[in-house]
């Protein structure tokens, strides 16, 4: 393995506090970092950067950490470009909503589904995501959730077992039954292939109760679970999280203060997912009052063909910064950091020694400038496990 020195950075992000600045984002100005095989070996000021196999030099450019996207739904097919377009042109608009695409991802072959979760990777990728997490959820039989997370495992080890989305079309008159069937025969088959375990806690999908046994259940079988909480409503999600360590509560939108306490004090992390309300024109959540009472914030895509189809983290950093109440330095650690937080995971989201060599540089001289100039394609190189991909 050959070594590498990125010099004549205009400012690396480490998200480091003892390095640089002492801020949480740890900026070192006038920088360098050394790349040893697939991690991070040094980082520091340029000049006082150690002799290496290669040199790139950044030109006085940013340099912060691949982004990490912990929340996404990339195993699907089709599209619901008639239902967006309606909901945009103020049109009323009977649609299947999840069930459409449900029924494409259905039909679709293994390939077709490996070529669409392929091509918005390489979309991410090219916008600086370097570790993603993804979600099965528009199968709903046994056969169709397990081979989502199939192919989703062979591209990322964040893989999660999204069987509770909705109560399957085949089971809409007997939810109890499909509560069982995700919790029984299909979780068999599903567990393999995943780490974690997630449930869309919120009226019209799954209540508190059937939420808490499929996360026990999930728990049983060595699935870490994650939640779907208070997106659309006040609800149980986000205590339910907490009470069961669940790594991440996503959404957040409608909090009571005593959700936000119990984030505050528990270790589930509350991953905001502003692509949604853009989408939706929904109310924002309020990432202020978050980060003002100590929780760990995320930021994410959720990525998916019906309410947030972007795969873009810098347009959610943009739309974090404009309407959710965050600065520009608290929006880049969440989508960095905190996403790894988010997946429970300390060897990214980070520029440090012993670090997966992650990196994204910017063609800009500050990581200010992802929310400054918002819709600008601003990404310039990736690197992902040590070796340059963009």
């Amino acid at each position: 393995m050959s070594s590498t020195v990125i010099t004549n950075i205009a400012a690396l992000v480490t998200n480091d506090p003892s390095l640089g600045d002492g801020s949480p984002l740890g900026l070192i100005q006038d920088a360098a970092v050394v790349i040893d095989g697939d991690h991070v070996a040094w980082t520091g000021e340029s000049s006082k950067a150690p002799a290496t196999d290669n040199r790139v030099d950044a030109g006085g450019r940013a340099v912060l950490p691949g982004f990490v996207d912990s929340h996404s739904h990339l195993v699907f097919a089709g599209d619901r470009t008639q239902e967006f377009n309606a909901r945009m042109s103020g049109r009323s608009y009977t649609a299947g909503g999840i069930r459409t695409t449900v029924a494409a991802t259905r039909a679709a072959s293994d390939a077709e589904l490996e070529a669409n979760l392929t091509r918005y990777l390489a979309e991410a990728l090219r916008q600086g995501t370097t570790t993603f997490e993804t979600k099965s959820g528009y199968g709903l039989t046994v056969h169709d959730e397990s081979r989502a997370l199939r192919i989703a495992a062979a591209h990322t080890d964040e893989v999660t077992y999204l069987g509770a989305h909705i109560v399957s079309p085949d089971h809409a008159d007997d939810p109890a039954a499909y509560v069982a069937l995700v919790t029984g025969e299909m979780l068999d088959a599903c567990a393999p292939y995943a780490r974690w375990i997630d449930v869309f806690c919120e009226k019209g999908a799954f209540d508190g109760d059937q939420a808490r046994a499929i996360l026990t259940a999930g728990k049983a079988k060595g699935l870490h679970p994650r939640i779907h909480a208070n997106q659309l409503s006040y609800g149980p999600g986000v205590q339910l999280a907490v009470e069961l360590d669940a790594a991440s509560a996503d959404h957040c939108t409608h909090l009571t203060d005593a959700d936000v306490d119990a984030l505050a004090n528990g270790d589930t992390v509350a991953t905001l997912l502003p692509g949604a309300e853009f989408s939706t024109r929904a109310e924002w959540p309020n990432a202020r009052r978050l980060l003002d009472a100590g929780v760990t914030v995320a930021l994410s895509t959720d990525c998916n063909p019906g309410s947030s189809f972007t795969s873009s983290v810098p347009f959610c950093i943009a739309l974090a910064v404009r309407d959710m109440g965050m600065t520009p330095d608290e929006a880049v650690w969440s989508a960095t950091a905190g996403g790894a937080a988010a997946l429970r995971r300390t060897d990214i989201g980070r520029i440090t020694p012993g670090a997966r060599a992650d990196l994204t540089l910017l063609d800009a001289p500050s990581h200010v400038h992802l929310a400054y100039r918002p819709g600008v394609p601003l990404v310039s190189g990736v690197w992902r496990r040590g070796v340059r991909v963009v």
